[in-house]
């Protein structure tokens, strides 16, 4: 169930000022339902929901989804990149060296950007990005059976 103050996916969309369809709705509504997916499971998702979409079609709306900050986009190294509805608030990933699951950390300390640079080179910081890599229990688990 939807808060009464929440926007719908097509408002949201409306709201980036890109054009509502079925399947860019249906994309949003699968990133934000699922756990950091990637681009076969998304369109499945989609798929389940509208019926047939191209992934050509699937590639193109995430992108413009990311570019609006709708969707975030995360490419921890050696896996394909992964989609989440979770955005703007700078928050952190771990992941899995055995199996590739992907879970949210919350900012490491302080305020975003979380982490203070030793030398800024004069930029003005926005965004830390942080993977933590380890093993996740499951993995953990079957290491020790």
């Amino acid at each position: 169930m939807i808060a009464p103050n929440t926007p719908t996916a097509a408002e949201e969309l409306r709201g980036a000022g890109l054009r509502v369809t079925a399947a860019r709705v249906a994309l949003l509504e699968t990133v934000r339902s699922g756990d950091h997916l990637d681009v076969e499971a998304i369109a499945s998702g989609v798929r389940d929901r509208v019926g047939h979409v191209s992934l050509q079609a699937v590639y193109e709306a995430l992108h413009a989804l990311t570019a609006a900050g709708l969707v975030r986009r995360i490419e921890p190294a050696g896996s394909p990149a992964r989609y989440e509805g979770r955005v703007g608030d700078n928050h952190h990933h771990i992941v899995c060296r055995s199996c590739g699951v992907v879970a949210d950390v919350d900012c490491a300390v302080g305020e975003a950007p979380c982490l203070t640079a030793s030398d800024t080179h004069g930029f003005t910081i926005d965004e830390a990005d942080v993977i933590y890599w380890g093993t996740c229990p499951e993995c953990s688990t079957a290491r020790t059976s």
